[in-house]
């Protein structure tokens, strides 16, 4: 085979991989709120 014809297979065969391959999936952060620590009030402030 011609190297022509050698590199269009090849190319063919990478764009059918990559057409089949499934998409990544989307990762979801849930992103808590920070509290603060309670202040000291009272006698030993």
């Amino acid at each position: 085979m011609s190297k022509t014809l050698k590199s269009v297979l090849a190319l063919g065969f990478v764009a059918v991989v990559a057409a089949c391959a499934q998409p990544a999936e989307e990762e979801f952060v849930v992103v808590e709120p920070v509290t603060t620590e309670p202040e000291q009030t009272g006698k030993y402030k």
